[in-house]
């Protein structure tokens, strides 16, 4: 499979079949992706794998944080979108929420079954393997620029080998959860979760193909 090819098909996959994944498969991968351009040859990121009895252990945890309202809430260690997202971002965003919505067939005002998706990040979308991404606090733009870079270049792969995923910032709201499952020391900070499995062809929401902004908006020639 062609980068272009991969970069077509690549999906933020949001239901996955129960298929399995192999272990070896998902670390040869993330070993391959740390290829990646990285400053300096920093290498900054940390990942760690969920799968079988240990990734049931901790949607068993979430499951119970999400139907217990008592819990306190979690500090998120950062903001996924700026506070005042200006144009032509903000619509973007709004846009392709409208347009998940609309292809689940829940309507905007249906809050209760919007919540009730919402809660599919708790469990990986069902996806069958899951990492998490980690940074050390001590790093900053650029080394979040190589976090990125290492990600993209581990779902390109993923995508050759036939296997799906979906990045998910969602898991920046429950920083201290994932680091104590994880027995991450403190100096770490939780970047994003990972969902990765099979894409369930048949489910509407993998139907949705997102817009990009228009190249005169972002691209020039000088």
């Amino acid at each position: 499979m062609k980068v272009s090819e991969a970069l077509e098909k690549r999906i933020s996959v949001r239901a996955f079949t129960e298929q399995p994944v192999d272990e070896k498969t998902i670390t040869g991968v993330f070993e391959k992706a740390a290829r990646a351009p990285s400053g300096g040859n920093v290498q900054p990121w940390r990942i760690v794998v969920l799968t079988g009895d240990k990734l049931e252990a901790f949607r068993a945890k979430m499951e119970e944080i999400l139907l217990n309202t008592s819990l306190p809430a979690e500090a998120p260690e950062y903001h996924a979108y700026p506070p005042k997202l200006k144009e032509p971002y903000r619509k973007a965003r709004f846009e392709v929420g409208e347009e998940m919505y609309a292809t689940l067939g829940i309507a905007r005002e249906d809050k209760p079954a919007r919540l009730e998706w919402l809660a599919n990040n708790f469990r990986f979308f069902g996806a069958p393997a899951a990492a998490f991404c980690f940074i050390e606090r001590i790093m900053g733009p650029p080394q979040w620029s190589d976090m990125g870079m290492f990600l993209q270049s581990a779902m390109l792969m993923f995508q050759e080998e036939g296997i799906d995923t979906c990045a998910q910032e969602f898991w920046a709201r429950y920083p201290k959860t994932v680091s104590e499952f994880c027995d991450i020391d403190d100096e770490w900070m939780l970047f994003c979760g990972l969902a990765i499995g099979y894409r369930d062809e048949n489910h509407p929401v993998n139907q949705l193909r997102t817009k990009r902004l228009d190249p005169k908006l972002w691209l020039s020639v000088l």
